[in-house]
């Protein structure tokens, strides 16, 4: 399986500088291409975008607003990157950084195309290659306001500015994005059933998510689960751990999983399982900002709580700095279904 871990946890009943900036794509800088993860091979095109900014303190002196780089193309898709020096989370007046992948206008898409990408959101490190990223999961469309990936790769700007921190180098700071999957599908015209939103992916069906409403986050104490949902006539339930799972050793991470239920009555599915894609992510309430992880799992409806995800999905610290606001947050499980099978 790669990414995905098991867990086979049963369920219990339930100073100003003068100088102007220069903004280019630099696609042989040396810290870049030291972050830079190389493309699948798979992917014969271009599959990753660098952004060095010049002059770079002139941007911190700016209002409020972004920033857009040059036009890039991957996958034959024509893209761009906005930066924001000055963007504000809810009850917070610090002003932070954040970095958003923009599908361009292309007149080579139908207006009904459907564009499903993973990608990572970069800041690279130029001293030490810690590099900061985030990676994501969203559906481009054509439409005017639905081409933006409407998500951040969001820092504080005096994180970015610290000496240490090896961001901005000589006055530059560099930014990018690697795209990991790409696909692009027509919307469907008519829907039934599960398949709401496009028709069939590279045989999977459609994506469909199930947001999880976590309010007071901070209280949690062992395991939680969320209530049941259903995605592709299966019923399906999630488990978190907001201090890891107590018998791993990985208390300083939040542990996340998908679960099937067991199917209740229906003969057919009794001794059935499904092959799916999943992505967990999980996001704050206002900006959206977000972090995902996918994989592809097989689950199978005989081994009732036999569940897939992260022992490690993300530091329990930076859920507390990212990704609360008011002390809540949302998680989300991102589910396209590929085939049934009999299991013998």
């Amino acid at each position: 399986m790669g990414a995905c871990a098991s867990s086979s946890r049963g369920r219990s009943n339930h100073g100003k500088n003068q100088k102007s900036a220069k903004v280019a794509a630099i696609p042989s800088t040396p810290a870049a291409q030291a972050g830079r993860a190389v493309a699948s091979s798979g992917m014969e095109e271009k599959s990753s975008f660098t952004w060095r900014i010049d002059g770079f303190s002139s941007l911190l002196d700016k209002q409020k607003g972004w920033t857009n780089s040059g036009y890039f193309e991957m996958k034959k898709l024509k893209w761009y990157l906005q930066l924001n020096l000055k963007d504000r989370k809810s009850g917070d007046e610090r002003d932070y950084v954040s970095l958003i992948l923009v599908l361009s206008k292309t007149y080579d898409l139908n207006p009904d195309t459907i564009v499903e990408a993973s990608f990572k959101l970069l800041i690279y490190d130029q001293e030490y290659g810690r590099h900061r990223e985030h990676q994501f999961s969203h559906q481009f469309q054509t439409t005017e306001s639905s081409r933006s990936s409407g998500i951040s790769c969001t820092i504080p700007v005096e994180t970015l500015k610290e000496p240490s921190s090896g961001f901005i180098v000589g006055d530059s700071c560099v930014f990018g994005v690697e795209l990991i999957k790409l696909t692009t599908a027509a919307k469907a015209k008519h829907s039934s059933g599960t398949l709401s939103d496009v028709e069939k992916i590279n045989g999977f069906s459609a994506r469909e998510a199930y947001t999880w409403v976590i309010d007071d986050f901070l209280t949690l104490k062992g395991r939680c689960y969320s209530p049941e949902f259903e995605i592709g006539g299966r019923k399906w339930y999630l488990t978190m751990y907001p201090s890891g799972i107590d018998d791993g050793g990985n208390e300083e991470f939040l542990s996340l999983y998908l679960h099937m239920a067991k199917p209740d009555g229906d003969a057919s599915l009794q001794n059935s399982g499904v092959l799916v894609e999943v992505s967990l992510s999980i996001k704050d309430k206002v900006t959206s900002n977000r972090s995902a992880m996918t994989g592809r799992c097989q689950f199978q409806a005989t081994d009732d709580g036999d569940g897939w995800g992260w022992a490690k999905f993300m530091a329990a610290k930076s859920v507390k700095d990212w990704y609360l606001v008011k002390g809540s947050c949302l998680i989300e499980a991102d589910v396209a279904i590929a085939s049934s099978s009999k299991l013998e």
